[in-house]
């Protein structure tokens, strides 16, 4: 009997354990050139046993491909919405009207937050929106009372780690930044009345980036030889640190028991030296595991949304080259590495995008007898990279062991694949061929493009793309003359 009592015990407590791996959500970002469909996103999703998303915006392709898939939702307001909103309530009733009841009441859409702005406080923004988030927040939440939702979607804003501050490197000196300080505490006044989550976006890969003495261990899960002790709580890694002091200045401004949502972490796998599959896989395991444990200061499963679920071939590169590569996809849903999300498909392996389409196995590349002191070939180099994705080349990528020849060939195909492999967009004057041979070596992979819906009706966009080639070359003759 009582050894019966032990194993329900057992199965009881791993049953726990699972669900505490299965905590993890994804992020999907659709900024891509050739976006995979929205139904494939969504089945990739189940496959991978992700329980939980969060977007952008309100998309109705996405939205409707989420119908009836059990999977809970977070649904995005750019920022660019939030002074209308703010402003508008009338505009607030009728964005929720159409993103968030019809989806719940008539399409099935399990959405459980609105994520009003991204990052609206971000010191960079200079203040633009700390005049709407609240007034914007306010008038999501009365929307959603009135649409009877109140209770079933709760609203919360996505901000920066940088809205919080420590005057040294221990978290219980954490405070909100002073010259928000002040909004800081309306809101949280204004998410504790609603029972909503504070969501915070945390990358310890941007310490490490942004400071090149920062100690690469203190990034990871697996034990930091010099860990901080800060009054009895030891701390490790900087997750947990940054983390917890988000949690002091809660708790200084008295909002210690508020939920707490990471909507965003990750480690990028490209377009940096510290950026590559290795580090990611070893980054993301770790938090996978990490998250059932909880932080020195609270205990316990984290909410949390890896970032991001597929590489954004068109997303900005402002803040570093590595932004297009966040993934734990390909852009073509293929896997980057292992990664055990808990689920039991392929032993807890990544399960890669079903029913993918590739256009033909052709790639753009220098001539063999172009010449490199051709007076168009700079030019023409800079002309693909500017308007194609170049962000795998560079000092420690993935293409980083490329000679001068592989670099104008990357950079040519990337263009020829982007605009679909039309002819024309590997007609750099006497510097480009077509081929049939995969010129991908190494790390460095050459990528032929999708099948997408984009693909359809781009001819004549393109044929202007050529063109503009076109007269850009003949120009440049006319001036070398």
């Amino acid at each position: 009997m009582k050894m019966g009592l032990i194993v329900i015990i057992l199965i009881i407590l791993l049953c726990f354990e699972v669900k505490g791996m299965m905590m993890i959500g994804a992020n999907w970002g659709t900024q891509a050139t050739h976006p995979l469909p929205a139904t494939m996103v969504s089945r990739l999703l189940k496959d991978n046993g992700i329980e939980k998303v969060k977007l952008f915006d309100a998309d109705w392709g996405t939205l409707n491909a989420l119908s009836g898939s059990g999977i809970q939702v977070m649904v995005g307001i750019p920022n660019d919405m939030l002074s209308n909103l703010a402003t508008n309530l009338t505009a607030a009733q009728l964005w929720v009207d159409r993103n968030i009841s019809f989806h719940v009441s008539t399409n099935n859409v399990d959405i459980r937050y609105v994520a009003v702005g991204n990052e609206p406080f971000l010191s960079t923004y200079n203040g633009t929106y700390l005049p709407t988030t609240l007034p914007a927040l306010q008038n999501i939440q009365a929307a959603l009372i009135k649409s009877g939702l109140g209770n079933r979607v709760k609203v919360t804003c996505p901000l920066n780690a940088d809205v919080y501050e420590s005057s040294t490197t221990l978290p219980s000196t954490g405070d909100f930044r002073a010259n928000i300080h002040d909004l800081m505490i309306q809101i949280l006044a204004f998410l504790s009345q609603n029972g909503s989550p504070f969501t915070v976006n945390i990358y310890p890969f941007i310490s490490l980036y942004a400071d090149p003495n920062f100690p690469i261990d203190y990034a990871f899960f697996n034990g930091f030889p010099s860990p901080i002790n800060d009054n009895g709580r030891i701390y490790q890694n900087v997750f947990d640190a940054n983390l917890d002091t988000l949690l002091w200045a809660l708790q200084k401004n008295g909002y210690g028991d508020m939920p707490i949502i990471v909507g965003e972490v990750g480690w990028p796998t490209d377009g940096d030296r510290n950026a590559n599959n290795q580090y990611a896989q070893k980054f993301n395991q770790g938090l996978i595991s990490h998250i059932s444990t909880g932080t020195p200061l609270r205990p316990g499963p984290i909410d949390a949304y890896l970032f991001s679920l597929i590489d954004e071939d068109a997303k900005s590169i402002q803040p570093g080259n590595f932004e297009r590569h966040w993934g734990i996809f390909y852009f073509d849903g293929t896997p980057k590495y292992h990664l055990n999300l808990g689920s039991s498909t392929k032993g807890g392996g990544l399960v890669g995008a079903k029913g993918v389409h590739y256009l033909s196995k052709k790639w753009c590349v220098l001539s063999d007898s172009a010449s490199l002191d051709n007076p168009l070939l700079a030019d023409s180099l800079s002309y693909a990279c500017s308007r194609a994705d170049c962000t795998s080349l560079g000092y420690g990528t993935s293409c980083g062991g490329l000679d001068i020849k592989g670099n104008i060939s990357y950079a040519f195909n990337s263009y020829y694949q982007e605009n679909d492999q039309k002819p024309i967009a590997c007609q750099f004057p006497n510097l480009s061929v077509v081929t049939t041979a995969d010129p991908s070596v190494g790390t460095c992979k050459f990528k032929t493009m999708i099948r997408t819906s984009v693909n359809i009706g781009k001819a004549g966009s393109l044929e202007g793309s050529g063109l503009m080639i076109f007269l850009h070359f003949v120009l440049f003759y006319i001036l070398l003359i």
